[in-house]
This record gives structure tokens, sequence and C-alpha cells, in this order.
């Protein structure tokens, strides 16, 4: 009785230590993620006015970085979404060599630093055409992309209980109406919120796009010309020893900032709310 109550305080002690170990290394974790927003923040904050939205860069502002944004992550959204989702589809529920190769090569690309996408896009698309443009920035980054969708969408394809497809192909469900009306609705949830992950990974992305898109003064809207971005913006200006052009760099940095949180925000909301109880 002795030694069970002794080995009982014993595991209750180590309990205790972990949690405190746990504890700390959370608040070390936390503390330069709070500085760094924080200092964003203070330095962007400053840089606000009225004008910072309606106004392209000629005139001080950063409309046209923030169209060129819209612009080129929504195009290279489309591409890299059913792609990898259909991808993921794939390898999830389907396993042969050619599977597992095509593992191989999605992992291999999503190993691949993205100035090297930038880099390949360039030779694939710049040069050929012989001039930057946005749609060749939506290219790169939809490379980048489509590996988070392709990996996301099979890990969430995998969590579906193996009950659920053995009792559709019972009722003599063929493959196809087994995945469109019961994997993927029971991993909606999980797929969408992959896609905003992959939105908030390509939305900083500065080097692929200095490579590609490279940037435009002007506000237009022709994807087959150079277009500015909200990084290749904060890049440039960051760089620049005038002080007007760094506050608006900090306040552009802040307003990227905000929206990937956000963006982030939203996926977690749609994992706690849309999830499938299975």
């Amino acid at each position: 009785m002795d030694t069970t109550k002794t080995h009982l305080k014993t595991n209750l002690i180590k309990d205790k230590v972990f949690f405190s170990v746990v504890l700390v290394l959370s608040v070390v974790v936390v503390i330069p993620l709070v500085w760094i927003i924080g200092y964003i923040f203070f330095r962007g904050i400053s840089g606000f006015s009225p004008f910072l939205f309606v106004r392209d860069q000629n005139q001080g502002g950063i409309l046209n970085a923030l169209v060129g944004t819209l612009l080129i992550t929504g195009i290279a959204t489309l591409m890299a979404t059913p792609i990898g989702i259909m991808t993921g589809i794939y390898l999830a529920e389907y396993k042969n060599r050619f599977s597992s190769f095509l593992r191989t090569i999605v992992e291999l690309i999503q190993s691949i630093p993205s100035i090297v996408m930038g880099l390949l896009a360039y030779i694939w698309f710049v040069v050929p055409l012989r001039s930057f443009s946005a749609l060749s920035g939506s290219i790169a980054l939809a490379l980048i992309m489509i590996p988070v969708v392709v990996k996301n969408t099979e890990e969430n394809l995998r969590l579906i209980p193996s009950i659920l497809k053995e009792a559709a192909y019972a009722l003599g469900a063929p493959k196809h109406e087994v995945i469109f009306k019961i994997l993927i609705p029971c991993s909606l949830s999980g797929i969408t919120t992959g896609v905003l992950v992959g939105i908030s990974r390509i939305l900083g992305e500065t080097a692929p796009l200095l490579f590609t898109a490279f940037g435009a003064r002007i506000l237009h809207a022709n994807v087959l010309k150079p277009m500015e971005t909200l990084p290749t913006l904060i890049f440039k200006y960051a760089t620049s020893p005038v002080d007007e052009w760094i506050s608006v760099a900090w306040a552009t940095a802040l307003v990227l900032t905000v929206t990937v949180l956000l963006i982030n925000l939203v996926s977690t909301v749609i994992v706690k709310r849309w999830k499938v109880k299975l």
C-alpha cells in the first residue's frame, strides 16, 4: 500500500514538473510573437492615412499593390485548389506505385525554397515571353501552394473512419460516389482550412514575385503585364533611404500581417464550427 502511494505521489510530482516545463516553453514562444506583432503595429499605425488605400504608388498609396495582391493570389488559388484537392484525394484513396511516386514528388516540391520556384517560373514563362507578368507570379505561387493543399487534403481524408466507406461500398456505391458524396463532405472543413492555410502561406511571398510579377507603380488589371504586390512593395520601400517610404512599408506590413492573422482566425473558426461529427 505504501509502495502504491509513493508511486502515485512520484507520478503527480512528475506531472507537475512536466506541466511547468511546457508552460514555461509556451510562454517563451509567445513572448517573441507578441513582441513582433506589437512592434509591427506600433511602427505601422504611424504610417496609416486616409489616402493609403485609395491612391496608387505614384501618389504615395498602396492601392495598386493591394489590387495586385488580390489578383495574383486569387489566380494562384484558383490554379492550386482543384489540383491540390484532386491530388490529395488520389494519394489518400489509391495505393499503387504511381501514388507513392507522386507523394515523393509532392514532398520534394514542398521542400524547395520559394526563391527557386520564382527562378523556375522566370525561366519557364518570363524568359520565353520576354516580359514580367502577374500571371507568371500566380503560377509561381500556385506551385508553392499546391503541396500544402495536397498534404492537408490527404491527411483529412485519412481521418474519415473506414467503416463509412465500407458501408457505402456494401450498398453498391461506386468509388467516385463514395469520394464525392461521403469523403469530401465529411472532410470539407479540413480541406477548406487547408486552402486558407495555403493562401496565408503564399500571401507574404516576396522572392518569387520579384522574379515574375516584378512590380508596377500604376494601377491596372492586366495579368499579362508586371504588377505590384504588397510583399514586393514592402521590400522596395523598406530598403529605401526615404523616411516616408519606410513609413509606408511599415503600414503595408501591418496590413499584410493583419490579413494573414484574419485568414488563420477564419480557418480556426471553420474547423470548430463546421467540422462534421463522426
